[in-house]
């Protein structure tokens, strides 16, 4: 689970980031589910777009994605969504430490 600032920090370096998932008409096929899981392997941050014709909302997609590659939603604005999964082999995002209280 991310705190506040963690996902934050990921939305600050999501800003860099292109966008690489597009979501268009039809349904959320294993390919794309396929290819978002090697995404996060490669990169842990991934943007994707949900486009016009799409039959899903861009947070559904951010929903089912988050489901089925175990990651985590960073962030839904507009058309666009931002997910992470940390690389437990070989972590390349070193998030903000957790504070305890």
């Amino acid at each position: 689970m991310l705190t506040s600032k963690q996902r934050a920090y990921l939305r600050g370096l999501a800003a860099k980031e292109d966008t690489i998932i597009h979501i268009g008409k039809g349904d959320i096929s294993e390919n794309i589910i396929t290819q978002t899981k090697d995404a996060l392997k490669a990169r842990e941050l991934v943007k994707g777009k949900v486009l016009e014709n799409s039959i899903f909302s861009p947070r559904e997609v951010c929903d089912i994605l988050c489901t089925e590659c175990k990651a985590e939603g960073v962030q839904v604005i507009g058309s666009k969504f931002v997910l992470y999964k940390r690389n437990e082999k070989n972590p390349i995002i070193e998030l903000p430490k957790k504070t305890k209280k």
